[in-house]
């Protein structure tokens, strides 16, 4: 049975929107998966350390027949053959990272995942790209992404014409 699964991309590290590019084609090359739609490509101020560059970010609507624990396996192994080393710094640069914000209406309180991502309501580099997928998402255990918007401002969010 097929779930629509909402992941988040960013890159801030050699040539970040290469990467996010790459990684969008990729997700939808992932097996018993496809690629329903990519948000356009965003570029938002670092989250934790602030002496890293600008991140590129955008988030892509994948249907899959995956189980999300081995749908994260072959996340963390397109970020691994993007070059990123998982260091244990948080927040720091990367070349890509990819986070499932969503998979289907599932929530998910595990070691390793948790669903929806906890962060995912603070971070507009997240919501304002979910919201050009889809309007009228019920987010679980948060609300609709129409009223998260609301008290998530954009800030230094800029939309960019690439993808």
């Amino acid at each position: 049975m097929s779930v629509i699964v909402y992941i988040a991309l960013g890159s801030n590290l050699d040539t970040p929107i290469s990467h996010i590019q790459r990684a969008c084609q990729e997700l939808g090359a992932l097996p018993q998966t496809r690629s329903l739609q990519c948000s356009r490509l965003y570029q938002s101020t670092p989250h934790g350390a602030a002496d890293q560059p600008d991140y590129i970010n955008a988030v892509v609507e994948l249907e899959t027949r995956l189980p999300s624990s081995e749908l994260l396996s072959m996340l963390q192994s397109l970020e691994q053959a993007h070059g990123r080393v998982h260091t244990g710094e948080r927040w720091g640069p990367r070349p890509l990272d990819l986070d499932i914000l969503l998979y289907g209406d599932q929530q998910i309180d595990g070691p390793n995942l948790q669903i929806p991502h906890p962060y995912m309501v603070e971070r507009a580099f997240v919501l304002y790209p979910l919201a050009e997928l889809v309007t009228d998402l019920n987010i679980p255990g948060y609300g609709l992404l129409s009223d998260l918007l609301q008290t998530c401002p954009a800030g230094e969010l800029e939309p960019l014409n690439e993808l």
